[in-house]
């Protein structure tokens, strides 16, 4: 199998709390907005909270629900109480799980090694693409750690890479991946959950350098 070639990288900005952060976003360009609908996490929203940073976002910016291992009944509350575009799940789910939801989907791998990815395409025709993460034991993602990228094989399917992405290592990571998009929350981040919009910038740039004034 050969990989596609893109002719631009988009970009997720994941983790997001507060509707400036959101709004910072969108003003440096990025695709899409992720929004973490996973308790344990420090950068876990509320319906509420969800709410409230989805009014910043306009056409066109898609809004992601990540899910860890969700019951049904949490994923349709959130898709009843928020505008979500797009679900992320990050868990043990299965395929039939993950489709049951009329939202297109993306599944989260965490690689250790090739085979991890092709299977995951496999096991997940419908999935629009495949997120691929660090793997950490016992933690589901959100690990601030690269992982080795020549583990990562051509693949038909799109492929979102995440995983200690930041504004110094992203660009070397497209040129050497060439994925259909980059996936960042910790790397534009002043804190857990509180995103330092100079740094979303900087990474920006550094995704689509001809985007630069």
């Amino acid at each position: 199998m050969s990989q596609k070639k893109y002719r631009r990288t988009r970009a997720k900005i994941c983790g997001i709390t507060r509707a400036e952060d959101a709004q910072a976003v969108v003003d440096a360009g990025a695709d899409a907005i992720g929004l973490v609908f996973y308790e344990p996490s420090p950068r876990a929203v509320t319906l509420t909270m969800a709410q409230e940073i989805v009014q910043a976002v306009p056409a066109f910016v898609t809004v992601v629900a990540l899910f860890v291992n969700p019951t049904v009944k949490e994923v349709r509350r959130v898709l009843e109480g928020v505008r979500i575009d797009l679900l992320q799940f990050h868990g043990d789910e299965t395929s039939d799980f993950c489709g049951q939801f009329q939202r297109p989907y993306i599944k989260a791998i965490r690689v250790r090694q090739a085979a991890d990815v092709v299977a995951s395409g496999l096991r997940f025709p419908d999935a629009l693409a495949l997120l691929l993460d660090s793997y950490k034991p016992g933690v589901p993602g959100g690990t601030g750690e690269t992982f080795d990228w020549s583990l990562i094989p051509d693949s038909r399917k799109p492929l979102i890479l995440a995983g200690g992405l930041t504004p110094n290592n992203v660009a070397a990571a497209i040129t050497q991946v060439q994925p259909f998009a980059v996936d960042v929350s910790g790397g534009v981040e002043a804190q857990k959950g509180i995103k330092d919009h100079s740094k979303i910038n900087e990474f920006m740039k550094e995704v689509n350098p001809s985007d630069r004034s």
